[in-house]
């Protein structure tokens, strides 16, 4: 193998590489059968939907408890993790 001289700064490095990347790869267009069962299964809920969910604040409210939980699960579990670690190193 070659030592090759670093003449070259960081920044220079990523615009070669991305030069050299814009020439050897192609822009690909997806197939329109897949794009098609794709817009099929994706589908936007109307406004009034959207807002309906905004307003039930029970469901709201249970859901912001339930992370709320989880995460005080998680600090919990690590701290404890943490704490054995600690003792035993």
């Amino acid at each position: 193998m070659t030592k090759r001289n670093q003449t070259h700064t960081p920044e220079e490095d990523i615009q070669l590489l991305e030069a050299h990347l814009a020439g050897t790869l192609k822009p690909v267009t997806a197939p329109k059968d897949v794009v098609q069962r794709l817009r099929g299964r994706i589908q936007m809920p109307t406004r009034s939907e959207i807002t309906l969910r905004l307003t039930d604040w029970r469901r709201l409210f249970l859901v912001f408890g339930g992370v709320m939980s989880g995460m005080l699960v998680l600090i919990t579990l690590a701290r404890t993790f943490y704490y054995l670690v600690g003792r035993k190193g």
